[in-house]
């Protein structure tokens, strides 16, 4: 495993980290996810990525996590990075959703006793809240450290101009922000919109979640969309309907597997080692429904090299 430094911070985290958004909730099998996870642990990759939401149902993910790290990862806490989120809808009424002081303190705490932890490595705002005062948010962010319920935080979705915002309050409060976690993959590139360059200047680091457009950047969609996959399941959990699955999207899938295939990658691989071949994304958010997969996205770093002709065709593709 690669580690990479977070920004200007001390911490490394590894070049690929595992996410827990599908596949860890209490409509899954709990070996499965233990599977997962240690194997994960035994290829070195230490960070382990949640958020209060995740399941279904939600909050079941955590309460999974943390019954596993109960049983197997005690031991080894000191070789962890745990990070967890809040931000979006949690539970009913005005408290349990967006970006106030009050939503986020409850939020944490509750994360905290569904994992067992005394506190989680890194604490996102998982998405801006138009309403609340941006420098509420980020204090609440400063309490949680001042507090010891977090060693670092984040923030996550947030655009340029609202990311610099947050990080000037951060940087003012004196708990500087560590880093930013936006959706990026070969097919959203929104972050190369200016979010990117405002990480850099900061010194702040960049985990890209989805990097695979929730598999269809994997050879999964090479013949159309299969019987098992998130096109046809797990629908309203953040999963991609089967009309973004259109034939438009299927051809430049098959085109870049060609491009794949002739750097001797799957095409899983190569879109990973499209990203990290950016040496300010300090790691890649990875989800995946067993183990096996974890060991095929990991060899994306044995070439995450691209010549100038292979970026030429994957763009000429993506446009």
């Amino acid at each position: 495993m690669e580690y990479r430094r977070c920004g200007n911070s001390g911490l490394k985290l590894p070049a690929v980290s595992l996410g827990l958004w599908h596949n860890f909730g209490h409509i899954d099998r709990l070996e499965n996810a233990r599977n997962i996870l240690r194997v994960a642990f035994d290829q070195g990759i230490t960070h382990f990525d949640l958020a209060n939401n995740y399941g279904p149902p939600a909050g079941s993910a955590e309460e999974n996590f943390g019954k596993i790290f109960r049983d197997d990862f005690i031991p080894y806490r000191d070789e962890l990075i745990i990070s967890s989120k809040a931000g979006w809808g949690m539970w009913p009424g005005p408290y349990g959703d967006w970006g106030s002081k009050k939503y986020l303190v409850a939020s944490l705490d509750q994360s905290l006793k569904r994992m067992g932890l005394d506190y989680v490595d890194i604490f996102y705002h998982h998405r801006p809240d138009p309403e609340t005062p941006l420098e509420e948010t980020m204090a609440t962010l400063d309490l949680m450290v001042r507090q010891g319920k977090a060693l670092y935080v984040g923030i996550s979705s947030y655009h340029p101009t609202e990311a610099t915002k947050a990080i000037k309050i951060l940087k003012e409060l004196g708990t500087p922000c560590l880093i930013h976690q936006p959706k990026y993959s070969m097919f959203d590139r929104w972050v190369e919109d200016g979010l990117l360059d405002v990480l850099k200047t900061n010194g702040v680091g960049c985990i890209p979640f989805s990097p695979l457009a929730q598999g269809l950047l994997t050879n999964k969609y090479l013949s159309g969309i299969p019987a098992d996959s998130r096109a046809s399941s797990h629908r309203g959990n953040g999963a991609i309907d089967e009309d973004q699955v259109s034939d438009d999207k299927i051809s430049k899938v098959r085109m870049l597997n060609e491009i794949a295939v002739a750097r001797g990658q799957n095409l899983a691989q190569m879109a990973l080692a499209w990203i990290l071949k950016n040496k300010n994304i300090t790691s890649v958010l990875i989800g995946v429904s067993k183990p096996e997969q974890v060991l095929d996205s990991i060899r994306c770093l044995e070439n995450y090299s691209f010549s100038d002709d292979e970026l030429k065709r994957i763009n000429k593709i993506l446009q």
